[in-house]
């Protein structure tokens, strides 16, 4: 498979890690502020992502983290801040001056923050397409902003690598952009456009559905926001594309017999005279109750066509207490 096209993306990341970039990208959540977390100002500049991978209902227990595309270090610096181990954090990058200049911060942090030791991240060199990690090893994966540079091949093959790692009811949290508008190809093949992750992005759907054919049982989609866009005065389009972020989280569960559970914040609320309503397969309403459902569940309860339960459309807002 040809994966010269990335070579680009190494340079661009390459430049970005000896002259931090603070406009690379454009974060659409607020950077963490947690009690004695101190995050250097350097690590903060080079905060290369399109949202955030951390979230602490992900990292109860201490688990083992993988985070693929160190950046300037500063979501491994917040995993750590949860697991607070050595070698909790598996910190993976493929260009030498990013995983330099990661250590250098990471250093700062320690510095900075007396609970964090420099041996809670364990550093390696390594490519999201042939993870040097074993089977079944780690209990969360994380990527921010790198897999929407992958044309679809090497997408499967990331995605397929992640599930491999992970354990199982394993989490992958990513944030990548997303774009609903089709693409033009002369933008779609332009390799630094697509390595400063504007024309990579692919539709939601298609991406969750990368991820259902990956294995991935249930897929959260916890925030969809507006990122950037491509207009015709600046790029070669003749209308103006909109890119969204998104957070997801791809949980490594079987998958059901009837298709994956995939929520995009939809709530199902019972409102007839009954106390309640039981659909018989485990959906239990009470009257006037609002119940988190996925797509799934949503379609079978609109198929009955009752006239006494409301259904809201996707707020692509999602944060557990699901129907699955």
């Amino acid at each position: 498979m040809d994966t010269t096209y990335l070579s680009t993306t190494r340079d661009v990341y390459k430049e970005a890690a000896l002259h931090p970039q603070q406009g690379l990208c454009c974060t659409t959540a607020p950077v963490w502020q947690l009690p004695e977390l101190a995050i250097p100002k350097k690590m903060l500049a080079m905060n290369y992502g399109c949202g955030s991978t951390v979230h602490p209902r992900d990292l109860a227990g201490s688990p083992t983290v993988l985070y693929v595309g160190v950046g300037g270090g500063m979501e491994v610096l917040q995993f750590a801040y949860f697991t607070r181990r050595a070698g909790a954090v598996i910190g993976l990058d493929v260009v030498d001056e990013m995983l330099a200049a990661c250590r250098t911060n990471l250093r700062e942090a320690e510095l900075q923050n007396p609970w964090f030791k420099s041996s809670f991240v364990d550093l390696r060199r390594g490519d999201a397409l042939n993870l040097p990690v074993a089977d079944g090893a780690v209990d969360v994966a994380a990527q921010n902003c790198l897999f929407n540079i992958f044309r679809d091949h090497d997408l499967e093959r990331a995605l397929s690598e992640i599930y491999r790692v992970l354990k199982p009811h394993g989490r992958l949290i990513l944030s990548d952009p997303v774009c609903e508008s089709h693409m033009p190809e002369r933008l779609r093949n332009d390799e630094r456009l697509r390595a400063l992750c504007l024309t990579g992005a692919i539709p939601l759907d298609a991406y969750v559905k990368c991820l259902t054919d990956t294995g991935f049982g249930t897929v959260e989609v916890r925030a969809k926001r507006p990122y950037r866009v491509l207009s015709p005065r600046h790029y070669p389009t003749d209308r103006l594309i909109v890119i969204e972020s998104v957070e997801i989280c791809a949980i490594k569960d079987p998958m059901p017999a009837d298709g994956p559970c995939v929520f995009t914040g939809r709530t199902a609320i019972f409102h007839g005279d009954a106390d309640y309503f039981d659909d018989q397969k485990g959906h239990f309403l009470t009257r006037n109750q609002p119940l988190a459902v996925c797509d799934k569940t949503a379609r079978a309860l609109a198929a009955l066509g009752r006239d006494d339960i409301h259904l809201s459309g996707s707020t692509w807002f999602y944060d557990g207490g699901g129907c699955c």
